[in-house]
């Protein structure tokens, strides 16, 4: 039997990654704009109408789907920053960013598991102070703006 046959009967399982070069391309605005969505779901999750059992049911199946896996994006893209772009250099200039990924993985997990705005809000937060880190750590002045979503909450961008 050859060895490739013999593998392809082990368990395994998939793995991802940002990039395995590694590329030099990151940037916190795909976790932004997760948190973003996290919270616009939970808005959703809230006023969702029960007038009719069916749809209901299908509207709260497609609307969880999307706060999960928008609550997956912002871990994945927290644990790239964390394993990738984040050095000792960064978590020496800012005492906290270490808590903050950690935190921010911990009300992504919250966040899908329950229909919490309170810490949808938080998570959203948490996600914005990295994102200053981030810029900070690249000598790139920040600024909060109003997002032009729906959520009508900031946003962290470049000055």
């Amino acid at each position: 039997m050859k060895f490739a046959s013999i593998l392809s009967h082990l368990p395994h399982k998939t793995a991802y990654a940002h990039c395995d070069i590694p590329c030099g391309i990151y940037d916190p605005h795909a976790s932004q704009m997760a948190a973003h969505t996290i919270i616009r779901m939970t808005q959703f999750l809230e006023e969702i109408k029960r007038d009719n059992e069916t749809k209901v049911e299908h509207d709260i199946a497609r609307v969880t789907h999307i706060k999960e896996e928008h609550g997956q994006l912002v871990e994945e893209e927290l644990e790239t920053l964390q394993n990738d772009y984040f050095k000792e250099e960064h978590y020496k200039a800012h005492k906290n960013l270490k808590d903050l990924l950690a935190k921010g993985v911990s009300l992504s997990v919250k966040t899908r598991q329950s229909i919490d705005m309170k810490a949808a809000g938080e998570l959203l937060e948490i996600v914005m102070q990295i994102a200053e880190i981030f810029y900070k750590t690249k000598n790139v002045p920040s600024k909060r703006v109003k997002s032009t979503y729906p959520t009508e909450l900031d946003i962290v961008v470049p000055a």
